[in-house]
């Protein structure tokens, strides 16, 4: 017998696609790219994803293909936009649902039907796959708004870090340059950075002040909420 609640018309298949950002201070903001190892789009690159099964929600789908594709896994990923443009995948009706994460880089390697996996510069991303090029427009803008209502650097800094370097992370998201004093003095009173080391009480500039995150502090503050004026 037929169920009453079987609707006959047609359904489009859902995805999940992973927009993954890593940073190294000599590389700057990159992205994690797969390389198709399958028709459509064969050779082209493309972020992580894939169809969500049957038994799955979209985040437990997108963890799954991440991993499955490059080896990598996340602990926080999080959903900024639903992509379904009516063409936008040659197979058949598909809308994607998005997530992007802050990592810190890692070796990935391609997998399931990734040919290959590998983190490109976000200001030298090769053509995408897809409407990925729009994905990743979106992503950027959204990681831009996120960082002033989230702290943002532990998921993608060394455990040990200067203040440059968390001044770079930043310019780096925000494409803009900040006086080093302001962004210091702001940064230092969010209550989130531990001083690390003994450091000579007569010792200059060029010994420069390591820290690491207070990560109850950074914890509390992520959940809380704040707003980052530079």
């Amino acid at each position: 017998m037929e169920s009453q609640y079987v609707y006959k018309y047609p359904h489009p298949a859902v995805t999940a696609d992973c927009v993954i950002f890593g940073y190294e201070p000599k590389d700057g903001l990159s992205v994690l790219l797969i390389k198709r190892g399958i028709e459509p789009f064969k050779d082209c690159w493309a972020f992580p994803g894939g169809f969500i099964g049957m038994d799955e929600d979209a985040e437990t789908g997108a963890r799954r293909e991440l991993k499955e594709e490059t080896g990598l896994e996340t602990a926080y990923i999080e959903q900024f936009g639903c992509f379904s443009e009516v063409n936008r995948d040659p197979r058949e009706r598909v809308i994607t649902i998005a997530f992007y994460a802050l990592v810190k880089k890692s070796e990935v390697k391609g997998g399931d039907d990734a040919a290959d996996a590998h983190w490109f510069p976000v200001d030298n991303v090769p053509a995408l796959a897809f409407d990925h090029d729009r994905i990743l427009r979106v992503a950027l803008q959204t990681l831009k708004e996120r960082i002033h209502f989230k702290p943002i650097g532990f998921e993608l800094l060394p455990d040990v870090f200067t203040m440059p370097q968390l001044q770079e992370l930043y310019q780096s998201i925000l494409e803009v340059k900040f006086d080093r004093r302001n962004f210091s003095s702001k940064m230092l009173k969010l209550g989130i950075l531990t001083e690390v080391g003994d450091r000579p009480k007569d010792a200059g500039s060029r010994i420069p002040i390591m820290y690491s995150f207070n990560l109850e502090s950074y914890a509390e503050l992520k959940k809380s909420g704040f707003r980052l004026e530079f």
